[in-house]
């Protein structure tokens, strides 16, 4: 990672390089290709000569504002999908039980096993933690080798953002790009993605403890880690879209009513019940929740189970409870979808921009998707490829409740 002062010295000695390009290269290119084509009898050598010196000795045009926020909002674009990648990433991560296969961290990455020794000595290593010794004693080499690849990958994809958002910020922040607001935007960016990287490890790390002493315990990652790390993801991603808007999508002016102010307040509220459910999802897949009732509407042909408040305290049962986690997620669910498909009914009601408009049609569709795959992802005992793609679906929906109230973000007085 470059340092502030690294990154002045390596602009400014781009900067004099660029200087004495223009001052004596480009002066003395001129001369010579001069000479050469004074020399060059052939009248098609002599056109090819001028035209290559022209293009050579050109001195590149500034790029205009415009082109600078363009630039910035689809850089800005291209971190969020590479965020978007990650979830879904972390999801078969979470749902192929690859996590706890890698029980090493290295900030700057850790080097895959080349050779048959080195995958013995990898899998050795997982041999002296708990999730080799309680529940997978019978795991072949090739097994391990599997989820230690799953495992490997989703951490380099997340490198790989750092990468993608850490040179550009740098470059494109000396260079001027920025404004004062979008320069705190970037800080905070980076601050998030740093958070997330470390927030990852600690999550992995509360796996890997001797704390599994239970003859039901199951070793796995902490539900609480586990949902703070994926609410970072669901905030970074977040901020990376709203700020890729404002630089690609300006808001378009509309006529202020009561009725959009209404509408407007109503979609907020719409995208905080997306974020809430996603959050809850993360629970679910912490304590697999979703193994223990499969069945839809009711759980085990009731509508609150009788084990919904088994754990003392009360508390307890909202977060370390699988039945109440569960329920809770399917209430939260619902109500989401109630709330958008009533957003939906009074945009038909409330005079909209265009974009605003097909904002909310496609978060209607959405929300009728992501509840279809989620019930069907119970009722079929949570397949991987369908509760990956559940998982994605949050996502999809809270980017297009995005999309909708950043429509809705300036009301003209």
């Amino acid at each position: 990672m470059f340092s502030g002062s690294c990154l002045r010295r390596l602009g400014g000695g781009v900067s004099s390089v660029l200087s004495q390009y223009q001052k004596v290269l480009i002066p003395r290119t001129a001369k010579f290709v001069t000479f050469t084509v004074k020399k060059c009898h052939s009248p098609y050598a002599r056109r090819f000569i001028t035209t290559i010196s022209e293009r050579a000795t050109a001195v590149p045009p500034a790029v205009p504002k415009s082109g600078r926020d363009k630039l910035t909002g689809l850089w800005l674009l291209g971190c969020g999908g590479m965020c978007f990648g990650a979830v879904v990433l972390g999801g078969v991560t979470r749902l192929t039980e690859s996590g706890l296969s890698m029980v090493s961290w290295k900030l700057f990455g850790e080097k895959p096993p080349l050779s048959e020794d080195d995958w013995k000595a990898e899998f050795e290593r997982y041999q002296e933690y708990p999730e080799f010794k309680i529940k997978n004693k019978d795991i072949t080499l090739d097994d391990f080798k599997s989820i230690w690849r799953m495992e490997y990958i989703h951490r380099m994809w997340g490198r790989t953002i750092g990468a993608v958002f850490y040179i550009p910020a740098g470059i494109m922040w000396y260079e001027g790009y920025f404004c004062k607001v979008m320069k705190r935007r970037v800080v905070i960016l980076g601050s998030l993605l740093a958070f997330q990287g470390l927030l990852g490890w600690y999550m992995v790390k509360s796996g890997l403890e001797d704390r599994f002493h239970g003859a039901s315990d199951v070793p796995r990652v902490s539900q609480y880690r586990l949902a703070a790390h994926l609410g970072s993801a669901f905030v970074l991603y977040s901020f990376f879209l709203w700020s890729a808007l404002d630089k690609l999508l300006p808001v378009q002016n509309f006529e202020r009513t009561k009725q959009i102010q209404k509408f407007r307040k109503f979609a907020h509220g719409a995208k905080g019940l997306v974020f809430i459910t996603a959050l809850s999802g993360a629970f679910v897949a912490g304590l697999d929740a979703g193994l223990v009732y499969n069945s839809f509407p009711k759980m085990a042909d009731k509508w609150i189970p009788d084990d919904v408040l088994a754990f003392k305290p009360t508390w307890k049962n909202f977060t370390e409870n699988p039945t109440t986690v569960q329920f809770d997620h399917r209430i939260l669910g619902i109500t989401t979808f109630s709330t958008i498909m009533g957003l939906w009914a009074l945009s038909r009601k409330t005079r909209l921009p265009s974009r605003a408009a097909l904002a909310t049609n496609l978060l209607a569709v959405a929300a009728v998707a992501q509840v279809t795959l989620g019930i069907t992802t119970l009722l079929l005992y949570v397949p991987t490829h369908l509760a990956a793609t559940h998982q994605s679906g949050s996502l999809v929906l809270l980017s297009l409740a995005i999309w909708l109230t950043h429509e809705l973000k300036r009301l003209p007085k």
